[in-house]
């Protein structure tokens, strides 16, 4: 059968627009005849009538020129009146023939023509010559005569008469032609519409053709759709279109999806009815039996056997359990190995075999008639956790579609799970057995045991009563634990806490650092430099005042010193150095230091230093010097009279407490600062070594001080392995003893020394303590600078300040223009690179570290990367103080770095160096 030609919804609207836009090309074809035919009528009208009317008109002013000349040549016998009269006598019948030859489809017009032409030549012959000769000849009788007649008169009458009956005539013709015009005009009007009209219903009926062709086809289309849906699941009926356009295009891909899902619910359907018919099946053979007879029958197979895994000797063996259409002893063999067959390579391999090329001697399928040989094997291997547990093979008279294969394939993938079970249900019953056989067994060895049991029971109760009682305490332990949980994850909140309030803290006292040695700066650098009175303008009195305000400078500067490191202990930032320290020439340390001080106060000092102290120990000599100087300097305040001795020795081994001997050193020290001061009550003897803390207000008001010596006395002792013990009375005195060890094997655990602390503090006689310490750092002893010797080096050297504080410019700019040096200034790092980038030649930089828009490190990088000047001396100036701020100025690029407030000595000390080398 021929194929039927595809007329798509497309063609069919493209042929409908193709027949639409023919009818209007046809009815533009007959509307531009019936318009040309018109122009054409038209311009007959136009062309001919005005040409006869024209032509008349010249035909009849023709013979009033030649009627006019020849009056007027017989009146004045002028002979120019006779041009014209010549010339309308050869024009009129030129233009005569032209009109005749224009009238030639109007017989009767030429015949009223050539009457005209006839009265003209009679004119000529009777009135117009004969007057013209007579008028030559001079006969003026003659001439009188005949126009006493004048017969010429009524020649022009008849011939004026014949033009109006013949102008009237074209006239009515003219009319007529238009009259005609009108009428087809309206024709073709009435034409036009209809013509419109027509085209306008052959739109209109292709239009409806067209919609009810594709309309109708999509209302079968969907009223199939809706019997469908209404069929609640029924999915047999079919969408069936007639036109071959898009529409059956939409029918047959949806008759495509009604079969997908038909599929999809037969195939839902089947695997839901092969789960449930094996639930409640606690036999291998009998599931499989259930199992192949359902498959069987939703495949349509003619043939099965049902193969279950069991082990042996030889290995994994599967034996068949069950099988379809034949007797179970018949079909097929009765067991294989895995690996042996096709059925044993489906095994091994644990993927699906499908033949459709049987071979001849395969099993053949009987039936009542005879042997029927399959046309299709399927052979299926069922997994459990990965594993083979059983195979499947059945056989068909029909191929196995796809979708007989996919049911297939989806029942076998929780099928495995399901023999599983029934095996395993199958060996719980029969450990069930063997369990009820051993429960026999066991009820009379139960009885036996029944006496010991009585007798246990008394024990059990026993021990009921320890393990309740176990229980309680169990419960108790982890109260307690849990309260211990609680109480450590409240510790460390307020240690994260603590944490945080000291990095604050750390930062405020950074700034505060700062902010107070800059002024500071100034203050001291000036007040020194009053103090000098190099110019001598200064009296004595305003010596002195520049004196204090240097000496009140410094106070201020040791308490900034003493507030930095209580807070670098506290933070645990601060940084013990271990080297080797000369013991021997401590004494006279002491007394260099001090010696001055015991004069002014009227106070003796005393040095004890035991034999066996060693002249080498190991420590920090920084720290070990602050604590003895504090302790000297708070012993020489607060002693008005008496004496002030310092007792060095070594703790002998006798004295040495147990927690003192774990502590890896060569020796412990004992340095004693005794006084006859004014000692410390005993209940002040804790709170004075807190920070701020002091005995009492009086203390404060009459000694000063703002409590910080002690508590750095005492973190310093802690990080350096020792502690400071106390025995004092109130007015005889107080003796601070610091207990050091020898740290040659390094730090050690503070802990640990604590408990001897403890130990050591219980045999001490206590003593009143006392108040304050002020200097730590620096020993009060004036230094005066020697500036003689700088004078050959400084002169003549240009050096560049780079600072944002006008007051630190102007103290050092004074101070170095003094020793000859020409100073120039930048008020930050960006100014002080312009000013270089300018060819400007500097011996050394002052450099401030703390500027705005760009500080101190960022213009040493560039000034050492970008400007290549490797070698020009760079000395950074800070005051933050703060550790590590010598690491990161050096590592930016300084030579050398000075803390403010500058000493000058110091500053011209280093300037020296750089400028020297």
């Amino acid at each position: 059968m021929e194929k039927k030609m595809r007329f798509g919804i497309k063609s069919k609207i493209i042929i409908g627009y193709l027949i639409v836009i023919v009818c209007l090309f046809i009815a533009f074809i007959v509307l531009n005849s019936q318009i040309s035919s018109l122009q054409t009528e038209r311009n007959f009208i136009i062309d001919h009538d005005i040409e006869v009317h024209d032509l008349t008109n010249r035909i009849e002013k023709h013979l009033l020129d030649m009627e006019t000349g020849q009056r007027g040549y017989i009146i004045t016998g002028e002979a120019s009146y006779l041009e014209p009269y010549n010339s309308a006598a050869s024009g009129w019948e030129k233009d005569y023939n032209a009109l005749y030859q224009l009238l030639n489809n109007n017989p009767n017009q030429q015949e009223k023509l050539e009457k005209i032409k006839g009265s003209i030549q009679d004119w000529i012959e009777a009135a117009g010559e004969p007057t013209i000769a007579l008028k030559k000849e001079n006969n003026t009788k003659e001439l009188q005569q005949f126009f006493e007649k004048d017969p010429g008169r009524q020649y022009m009458d008849d011939i004026r008469s014949q033009f109006t009956s013949f102008r009237n005539v074209e006239k009515k013709l003219t009319e007529t032609r238009a009259t005609e015009l009108d009428e087809k005009n309206q024709k073709i009007k009435i034409g036009l519409y209809g013509l419109l009209l027509f085209v306008t219903l052959i739109s209109l009926a292709i239009a409806i053709v067209l919609s009810n062709s594709i309309v109708n086809t999509i209302k079968e289309v969907t009223q199939t759709i809706k019997r469908i849906t209404a069929s609640k699941g029924e999915l047999k009926g079919r969408i069936k279109v007639r036109s071959n356009d898009e529409i059956k295009d939409l029918g047959i891909a949806t008759n495509a999806l009604l079969e997908n899902i038909e599929e999809r619910n037969w195939l839902q359907t089947n695997i839901a009815h092969a789960v449930t018919m094996y639930q409640g099946i606690a036999s291998v053979d009998k599931l499989a039996e259930k199992f192949l007879f359902t498959v069987s029958e939703m495949t349509g197979a003619s043939f099965g056997a049902f193969y279950v895994r069991e082990e042996n000797d030889k290995g994994d063996l599967f034996v068949k359990q069950a099988a379809f259409a034949d007797r179970k002893s018949d079909a097929g063999r009765e067991s294989f190995l895995i690996g042996e067959g096709l059925i044993g390579q489906a095994a091994l391999e644990k993927r699906t075999l499908l033949i459709n090329d049987v071979p001849d001697t395969y099993q053949l399928i009987a039936s009542g008639l005879g042997d029927v040989k399959p046309k299709s094997i399927f052979i299926v291997p069922v997994l459990f956790e990965d594993e083979v547990i059983a195979v499947i093979e059945l056989a068909s008279l029909h191929e196995f579609t796809v979708l007989e294969q996919e049911l297939i394939s989806q029942v076998i993938e929780t099928f495995g799970l399901t023999i599983n079970g029934v095996i395993r249900r199958m060996e719980i019953a029969r450990l069930l057995k063997e369990s009820q056989a051993m429960t026999e067994e066991l009820q009379a060895q139960s009885e036996e045991l029944q006496t010991q049991s009585e007798e246990l029971q008394m024990q059990s109760e026993e021990l009921r009563m320890i393990n309740e009682q176990l229980e309680e305490r169990t419960k108790d332990a982890e109260e307690k634990s849990f309260e211990l949980k609680a109480a450590k994850e409240d510790l460390e909140e307020k240690a994260h806490q603590l944490e945080l309030n000291s990095q604050y803290k750390s930062e405020f006292l950074a700034n505060m650092s700062h902010e107070l040695r800059t002024p500071l700066n100034s203050i001291l650098i000036l007040s020194e430099m009053l103090e000098e009175n190099a110019a001598k303008t200064l009296s004595e009195d305003e010596e002195e005042y520049a004196r204090i305000i240097h000496s009140s400078g410094k106070d201020l500067l040791a308490l900034i010193n003493d507030i930095l490191d209580l807070s670098k202990v506290e933070s645990g930032k601060l940084d013990v150095l271990l080297a080797e320290m000369n013991m021997s020439e401590l004494p006279d340390q002491i007394e260099r230091n001090f010696s001055h001080v015991a004069e002014q106060k009227k106070v003796q000092l005393k040095i004890n230093k035991a034999q066996d102290v060693p002249d080498i120990i190991h420590t920090d000599e920084k720290r070990f010097q602050q604590i003895v100087k504090n302790l000297l300097s708070n012993a020489f305040k607060f002693t008005a009279s008496g004496s002030v001795t310092v007792s060095i020795q070594r703790v002998a081994d006798h004295r040495l407490t147990t927690a003192m001997r774990t502590v890896d050193t060569d020796c412990w020290l004992e340095i004693a600062v005794a006084d006859t001061g004014i000692g410390i009550p005993k209940e002040k003897h804790q709170l004075i070594f807190e920070a701020f803390q002091q005995a009492d207000g009086a203390t404060v008001r009459k000694y000063g001080g703002t409590g910080l010596g002690l508590s750095i006395c005492s973190e310093f002792a802690k990080l350096l392995g020792g502690w400071i013990s106390l025995s004092s009375e109130v007015g005889k005195g107080s003796t601070f003893t610091l207990y050091l060890p020898s740290l040659s094997n390094g730090l050690v655990d503070y802990e640990k020394v604590n408990f001897a602390y403890e130990e050591v503090a219980v045999s001490v006689e206590e003593a009143e303590p006392e108040a304050e310490i002020t200097e730590i750092d620096h020993p009060v002893q004036p230094v005066e600078p020697s500036l003689q010797d700088d004078e050959n080096v400084f002169q003549d050297k240009r050096v560049l300040i780079v600072d944002d504080d006008q007051r630190n410019i102007f103290a050092l700019k004074t101070a170095l223009a003094k020793q000859g040096m020409t100073i120039m200034t930048a008020h930050n790092g960006i100014e002080c690179l312009e000013m270089m980038k300018n060819s400007e030649q500097f011996d050394l930089i002052l450099m401030d570290i703390m500027m705005p828009q760009m500080d101190g490190y960022e213009a040493m990088q560039k000034i050492r990367g970008e400007l290549k000047l490797v070698d020009l001396p760079i000395i950074a100036l800070t005051a933050k103080a703060m550790k590590n701020d010598r690491e990161k100025c050096l590592e930016a690029g300084a030579s050398d770095y000075i803390s403010k407030p500058l000493d000058l000595n110091q500053l011209f000390s280093v300037m020296r160096v750089w400028l020297v080398n």
